[in-house]
């Protein structure tokens, strides 16, 4: 009787928690954080209401930022030893534009359905936003001291230029650069392979994004007289170049090792090549098939590829300029003047320009730590029983590219399960498995205490 009681009591806690972090995510998802008819300062004001309430108060919460609508939230969970370096949980508040006629539904309002949340934002970043500031209510209430303080940290402009966001926080907050290491929930993941393992992924590195634009120009004149030196044939002659050409193979200690890991979960063939990226070949029939495959190929070399194209200027006059936008993901260590130099080769045509639209901010890899990834390690395989713990590296950016300019390691961990064919971050009716957002705050709340509460 005792056991069904207890049995009960858990069930009745989860519930209570289940609804509040229910109504946390909610409350962000119906804000609308994104650059289009949006701002984050409501949404930075609702969450530091929430952590008021349950106790954050004085310079231990802060709410932030450059300007009225650029609203970084800070939250400091004090611990033991004041004087050593913070520990960092990392979220984002914003979110990138949805269009109501795009969607099946408003994508500012929070459904739930057939066991999904869904609404912009529900997957990057709001549910991990809301595991966080879920997670720091329960522990003031618990009296929780960690061994060191914890500082809650969600900015406001990450997917755009962080410029108002974590590259201010650093320079306004010196103390953020100081940090011992980073946790962010902006990146990696948990996934069932088919093999039927599961991979929980932890971003360790993640490729710098550069673009360039490539123009063409000549005197143009009437589309009556074609010339032979059109600047749209010219530029369209280029990007043929471009399409065909492949970056050289290129490793890093982090994805050399998620190669590595990631061959051990697989069989037959991949697993043997897998296995031979593992082992650091560039070059060779293994290499070649892994490459074959988009999500694989971008783990192994710098990508450029044509994203937008504007030419011409009137539908019966010869073009005096064509102009494509190239988006580059650059693998770290590799300068940009390099990537550069590297097009212009592959364009092979002088009378084509290519110039930086978005510079660089290189990102090197962090450091594996022992400190850290066996606990990692241990919380996955509570929940996800012989999950193989697979440090990574993302094509895509996010904040702590600039936490680790200044030599702070960040590792990124949402614990969020979902088929990469079904992420429709960025994308339309984005949602998020209700089940795994609610785990994801379980595996956060007991990681942070294995890591921080001796």
């Amino acid at each position: 009787m005792l056991c069904l009681s207890a049995a009960a009591g858990a069930q009745n806690t989860s519930s209570t928690l289940d609804t509040e972090h229910r109504a946390i995510l909610r409350e962000l998802v119906e804000i609308n954080t994104s650059t289009e008819g949006g701002s984050v300062a409501p949404a930075a004001r609702a969450v530091a209401a929430r952590l008021a309430a349950a106790g954050y108060g004085g310079t231990d919460l802060e709410t932030i930022g450059p300007n009225a609508s650029c609203v970084n939230v800070l939250a400091t969970l004090r611990g033991k030893d004041t004087a050593a370096r913070p520990v960092l949980l990392m979220a984002h508040l914003d979110v990138v534009p949805a269009k109501r006629e795009d969607w099946a539904f408003d994508p500012y309002v929070l459904r739930e359905e057939k066991g999904w949340f869904l609404g912009r934002g529900v997957l990057d970043n709001k549910a991990g936003a809301s595991v966080l500031v879920a997670n720091m209510i329960r522990w003031k209430r618990e009296g929780f001291v960690p061994s060191r303080d914890i500082v809650m940290v969600l900015t406001c402009d990450e997917e755009t230029s962080a410029e108002a966001g974590m590259r201010w926080l650093l320079t306004n907050r010196p103390r953020l650069a100081q940090a011992e290491y980073a946790l962010n929930t902006d990146a990696g993941g948990v996934e069932r392979r088919a093999s039927g393992r599961v991979a929980f992924y932890v971003q360790a590195a993640e490729k710098s994004y550069v673009t360039f634009a490539l123009t063409a120009k000549n005197e143009g004149g009437h589309s009556s007289v074609p010339r032979p030196d059109n600047a749209i044939y010219a530029l369209a002659t280029a990007l043929g170049r471009l399409a065909a050409f492949r970056f050289p193979v290129q490793y890093n200690p982090v994805s050399q090792a998620s190669f590595a890991r990631v061959a051990a979960l697989e069989s037959g063939q991949l697993a043997e090549d897998l296995a031979a990226a593992g082992r650091g070949e560039t070059s060779g029939p293994a290499i070649d098939r892994l490459a074959a495959v988009p999500h694989v190929n971008s783990d192994l070399r710098t990508t450029c590829v044509a994203t937008m194209l504007s030419a011409g200027h009137a539908e019966n006059a010869l073009p005096q300029s064509a102009t494509a936008t190239v988006n580059c993901r650059v693998m770290p260590g590799t300068p940009e003047d390099e990537v550069k130099r590297t097009l212009e080769k592959v364009v092979a045509d002088p009378t084509i320009a290519v110039s930086t639209v978005y510079p660089m901010v290189p990102s090197t890899a962090s450091p594996l730590r022992d400190d850290v990834l066996p606990a990692v390690e241990k919380a996955a395989d509570a929940f996800w029983p012989g999950a193989h713990v697979v440090p990574g590296m993302s094509a895509g950016a996010t904040d702590g590219l600039y936490l680790r300019n200044v030599n702070v390691p960040v590792f990124g961990l949402s614990a969020i399960e979902i088929d990469p064919a079904e992420d429709r971050s960025h994308g339309l009716d984005e949602r998020a498995p209700v089940r795994s957002v609610f785990e994801s705050r379980e595996y956060w709340y007991g990681l942070v205490k294995a890591l921080l509460g001796r």
